[in-house]
């Protein structure tokens, strides 16, 4: 239906499609994937090296309070249609599964009792009934392209072609690339991904660097329609993972140290550079080709920096075998990060996939010479729904009339006629951690839909202006302004039509708490737990062996007491296994420390003293479960010394 309307909408304007005027601004979005805040030196980075994206920051205006969605998915739907992601339903990262049958509910049929709601699912595609920015700038004559990562939607009818844009050169839809070097259908251990027909990204000499070779496909777009205005969307895969690297840069930055302290991963380093060398040569193309002056150039990245993954206290890289596939990437970022997370979003908070600023202010620069004054700095609060308005200004098009803008255009900022007339800034985020959050001037208000083991507080209040690192919740404190900006958000979700949560029937309140002390960081592994009676029981999986508790949240170097107060009708021997931050697998010997549980009713009190010297990366908890579960009612990890807690759980 979406292309029969524009079709009959062109032929009814002016009978075909319209051919722009030559001297149409040309328009370029240069979008860098988990690019966070301070990822470049443009933006105060001592570590990066991006001497171009420098050189872009004093050729253009560079936004300091630019927001994406936490997530990809969510802020590239966005920008295509101007929407809000609680308005398009492209709440989170799955543009690479397959979507729901048409007249499936956007409710999932039943969650998990250990849940109080029902979240609505997000669609896993940009639908076809939008109108979006490449369709109605292709119908005006532009000639549109598409390089590099899509991700929303696995579908033909959903993929960057059907979606206005004539040139595309972008391979299956999955979060990163299938592989960062050529053959790009493998992944990086090896393994054929079965994706390959999806899209139609074509393999180059082996070992070719797809950042570089989807620069030279970007490049040979300008060049061929460079008589005629274009409008390129070059979507780097860097930095995302499977973060491949050109190990000559990453060697090099191994060597360097942050002068701020902060950032200290050098594969991140060498993404970046090469993400920089790419935006060096798209801005040196259109120099050659003279034409910079008449190329709205736009570069932002679609959430905040990563800090999460290949973290040494990752669940999923601790519940990975050593001989899993993924080991092989795991040992190559240990190789040259250690156990640190991809980047570092200092003084922001957190990162990618999270509601605070360091999950969604992105850096944002724009450039048009002649209607921008060059290097300069601006605060106005922007976004991802903003671009699509502000590119039809630029270009002088109307916005298409059945078509829902949330966004507005922030033209008459970058030319500095006036500001943007807009009262508050939202996002829609209600995955991971579930949330929603209203900015206000300085003031910040994050709505989370219930309680969570990290984030107890349902409302948090910040004042941006003396708070950027969102360290002191106002909330308490300020019940007025928390009111005020509720309201907002309120009229926010009954506008867009934002699917809320509803109540889950099959709540339990026992399950929720045996799943909130998993949760904090507590894994079962070949056994199953359940709450019951004031304890934890745990039980032997049949036909598993070495049942264990596991855990990555304790992080120390000094010698520990282990404090567990348990029973066990059967008793028998258990022991405690650790394993060090630089070690690959459990050593056989040395780390090891055994006890016994004895048999009975009573509970028992154990003390266990373990010799640690070296910083820890997992330990296991193995309990006598062959002839029969044991019941805790707490573990406590203490520092042998002084006796202070490091890490209790508590389950009465």
């Amino acid at each position: 239906m979406k292309l029969i309307w524009i079709a009959v909408t062109a032929l009814l304007l002016v009978g075909n499609v319209p051919a722009a005027a030559k001297d149409q601004p040309n328009v370029v979005l240069f979008v860098v994937d988990d690019m966070g805040w301070m990822d470049s030196s443009a933006y105060g980075s001592q570590y990066y090296e991006t001497p171009n994206m420098e050189r872009l920051a004093r050729q253009a205006m560079r936004f300091t309070d630019a927001y994406a969605v936490p997530l990809c998915s969510p802020t590239r739907c966005s920008i295509l249609s101007g929407q809000h992601s609680a308005r398009h339903r492209v709440t989170s990262a799955s543009g690479h599964q397959p979507p729901a049958a048409p007249d499936a509910s956007p409710y999932p049929e039943k969650t998990s009792p250990a849940s109080q709601f029902i979240f609505a699912n997000s669609k896993n595609f940009i639908d076809p009934a939008i109108v979006t920015l490449a369709e109605v700038l292709r119908d005006a004559g532009y000639r549109t392209g598409h390089f590099g990562k899509w991700h929303l939607g696995l579908m033909p009818e959903n993929r960057p072609d059907q979606n206005g844009f004539e040139t595309t050169w972008a391979c299956a839809p999955d979060p990163g690339p299938p592989s960062y070097f050529s053959p790009y259908g493998v992944s990086p251990e090896g393994r054929p991904t079965g994706q390959h027909h999806v899209g139609n990204i074509t393999d180059g000499p082996d070992g070719e660097y797809i950042t570089d070779r989807l620069t030279d496909e970007a490049l040979k777009f300008i060049e061929t329609h460079q008589n005629e205005p274009f409008y390129l969307n070059l979507w780097q895969y860097g930095v995302h993972g499977p973060w491949g690297h050109k190990e000559e840069y990453t060697a090099e930055f191994a060597k360097k140290k942050d002068m701020r302290g902060e950032q200290d991963n050098p594969i991140m380093a060498s993404m970046l550079k090469s993400v920089d060398e790419s935006l060096g040569r798209v801005m040196a193309k259109l120099d050659e080709l003279g034409l910079t002056e008449n190329t709205l150039f736009i570069f932002y990245s679609d959430n905040g920096g990563n800090v999460h993954s290949n973290r040494e206290d990752d669940r999923k890289i601790a519940n990975l075998s050593k001989n899993h596939p993924r080991m092989a990437a795991i040992r190559e970022w240990r190789k040259w990060a250690g156990g640190e997370g991809p980047t570092n979003n200092a003084p922001l908070r957190e990162g990618k996939a999270r509601i605070y600023e360091g999950g969604q202010r992105v850096p944002l620069m724009v450039r048009w010479p002649g209607k921008i004054k060059p290097g300069t700095t601006d605060n106005t609060v922007v976004g991802a729904i903003d671009l699509y308005p502000t590119v039809l200004d630029a270009v002088d098009i109307e916005l298409p009339v059945h078509h829902i803008v949330d966004g507005l255009s922030f033209l008459p900022v970058l030319k500095q006629t006036s500001r943007l007339n807009r009262e508050a800034y939202f996002t829609w985020f209600p995955h991971i951690v579930p949330a929603v959050s209203v900015r206000k001037g300085e003031w910040k208000l994050i709505r989370r839909f219930e309680p969570h083991r990290d984030y107890p507080e349902v409302r948090e209040l910040y004042n941006l202006t003396k708070d950027i690192g969102e360290t002191n919740n106002l909330a308490a404190a300020m019940p007025d302004k928390v009111k005020e900006l509720d309201a907002l958000i309120d009229g926010f979700i009954a506008d867009t039509g934002a699917l809320v949560l509803k109540p889950n029937p099959a709540y339990s309140p026992k399950v929720a708490r045996a799943a909130r002390a998993l949760d904090a960081g507590l894994v079962p592994k070949m056994c199953t737990v359940e709450l019951k009676n004031g304890a934890l029981v745990v039980t032997m999986e049949t036909g598993k062996r070495n049942p264990f508790l596991g855990t990555a949240q304790i992080k120390t170097r000094l010698p520990l007491t282990l404090r567990l107060r348990a029973r066990s009708k059967t008793g028998g021997a258990g022991k405690v296994h650790w394993k060090l931050a630089a070690q690959e697998d459990f050593p056989a010997q040395g780390q090891v420390v055994n006890f016994i549980l004895p048999a009975g009713s009573e509970w028992q009190n154990l003390s266990i003293d373990l010799p640690i010297e070296k910083t820890t990366q997992i330990i296991r908890l193995y309990l006598p479960l062959e002839n029969g579960p044991v019941d805790i009612q707490s573990i406590d990890y203490l520092d042998a010394k002084t006796k202070k807690s490091v890490k209790r759980w508590e389950f009465q």
